[in-house]
C-alpha cells in the first residue's frame, strides 16, 4: 500500500473514530443510576426513565418491566450489560395505545446533521437485540413535535439469540427539528402498538407514528422477552464498530440529564453541607457534578432525610421541601424544628438527593 493510501486510510479512521460518533448515550447499557439494577415496572404518569438516558412510553402501566441485565443471559461478545424488557401479561394494545423503549437526543448532539434542509445527511441505527418471539419488530425515528416520523422494521430471525441490526435512513429535508437543548431527535423502539400509532415502514411522513405496521408486539405475549444492547446513531449509511467511551466519560455525559447523590437513603449517606439564615430555615449548595442540561427538578429522599446540627440538638426533621435551582446546584430547605434565630450553625443533610434535566 502506497504512502497516498496510507494517508487515505488514517484520514478514514479519523473521521469515523475521533470525537462524538455515537450520539446515543448509554448504548451499552452499563449506567443505571436510578435503579442500581434493579427491576422496575413503569406504572404511573406513562413515562419512566429506567436505565440512564432510555425512558419508557405506555398507554397502560404494568404491562412490562424493564432491567439491567434481565434473565442473566450472556450478553453478545464485546459487552457485559444489556436492557431487558419482560412482559407481564397477553395484553393487546388498543388503537389508540403506545408501549415504546426511547432515547430522546438533545438537539446540541444532533445539530450537524442538518435536518430540516436540503443536504441532510443519512444516518444508520445499529444494535444487537435478543428476543423470545421472532418476526418483524418495529421502530420510528422523529421529531421533537412527533410530526416527522420514520418508521422502520428489522427482523429477529431465531429466537433467545443475540443478533446484530442495521438501519440506514435518508436525513429529512422537511420538518422542524430542534438544534439546541430540546428533543433534537427521538429513537424509538415499539414494544407495542395500536393501528393510530403504526406508519408504513420506509419512509419519512406527517404522522404521530411510534412503530411500523406488521410489527410484533412484545406486550401481547405473557413472559416474552425482548434484550437491547450495543444502540448507535451514526452520521453515514455505513454503520461502524460499536464507539466505546470510558466510564468516567459516559457517567458524566449521563449526569447532564440525571443525578442523583448516592443510592441508599440511609442516615449518613448524603454530606451537603449549608446553615440557617433565618429561624428554622436551611439553605445548601449541592453542587451537581457537570452541568445539567437545564435547570432540574429536585427531589429528595425518603423518610430517614434529615439534618444534623452539631452542639444544638440531634436530628432535625425536614418537613418541607421548597429547591430553588439554578444550573449550579442552589437549593433551599425549610425544617420544621428550629433554631430561634439566623446563628450561622452549620448543618449536614443527610440522604439522597436526586436531580433531573431529562428531555
Amino acid at each position: 500500500m502506497g504512502k497516498a493510501a496510507n494517508l487515505a486510510v488514517i484520514g478514514s479512521i479519523a473521521d469515523t473514530s475521533l470525537g462524538f460518533r455515537n450520539r446515543i448515550l448509554n448504548g451499552d447499557m452499563r449506567i443505571d443510576q436510578r435503579n442500581a439494577g434493579a427491576s422496575v415496572t413503569p406504572s404511573t404518569l406513562y413515562t419512566t426513565y429506567t436505565l440512564d438516558r432510555w425512558n419508557t412510553v405506555y398507554s397502560v402501566g404494568s404491562k412490562f418491566s424493564v432491567q439491567q441485565n434481565a434473565g442473566s443471559v450472556t450478553p453478545p461478545s464485546g459487552f457485559k450489560n444489556y436492557l431487558g424488557v419482560t412482559s407481564l401479561s397477553a395484553y393487546t394494545p388498543g388503537s389508540a395505545e403506545q408501549y415504546t423503549l426511547v432515547q430522546n437526543i438533545e438537539g446540541y448532539n444532533v445539530a450537524d446533521l442538518g435536518w430540516g434542509a436540503a443536504g441532510a445527511q443519512t444516518v444508520t441505527l445499529s444494535f444487537w437485540v435478543r428476543s423470545s418471539l421472532t418476526g418483524t419488530f418495529g421502530g420510528v425515528l422523529g421529531n421533537s413535535a412527533a410530526n416527522r416520523t420514520y418508521p422502520f422494521t428489522y427482523t429477529i430471525s431465531a429466537a433467545n439469540t443475540w443478533e446484530q441490526k442495521t438501519v440506514t435512513v435518508a436525513g429529512d429535508t422537511t420538518g422542524t427539528w430542534l438544534t439546541t437543548n430540546g428533543i433534537g431527535m427521538q429513537v424509538i423502539f415499539s414494544l407495542g402498538a395500536g393501528s393510530t400509532y403504526l406508519g408504513t415502514a420506509g419512509a419519512w411522513s406527517g404522522g404521530t407514528y411510534t412503530g411500523a405496521t406488521g410489527q410484533t408486539n412484545i406486550v401481547a405475549t405473557n413472559g416474552a422477552t425482548f434484550y437491547i444492547t450495543g444502540v448507535q446513531f451514526e452520521a453515514g449509511s455505513v454503520a461502524s464498530p460499536f464507539e466505546r467511551r470510558d466510564y468516567g466519560r459516559e457517567l458524566m455525559m449521563c449526569q447532564r440529564y440525571f443525578w442523583r447523590s448516592n443510592t441508599s437513603n440511609a442516615t449518613g449517606a448524603g454530606g451537603f453541607y449549608g446553615g440557617f439564615h433565618t429561624s428554622g430555615t436551611f439553605s445548601s449548595v449541592a453542587k451537581w457534578p457537570v452541568t445539567m442540561r437545564a435547570a432540574p427538578t429536585f427531589t429528595r429522599g425518603g423518610t430517614s432525610d434529615n439534618f444534623y446540627v452539631p452542639g444544638i440538638s440531634a436530628t432535625l426533621t425536614a418537613t418541607v421541601v421548597t429547591p430553588s435551582l439554578t444550573v449550579d446546584g442552589a437549593w433551599t430547605e425549610f425544617s420544621s424544628a428550629s433554631p430561634t434565630a439566623a446563628l450561622g450553625y452549620t448543618a449536614a443533610y443527610n440522604g439522597q438527593l436526586s436531580v433531573s434535566a431529562e428531555l
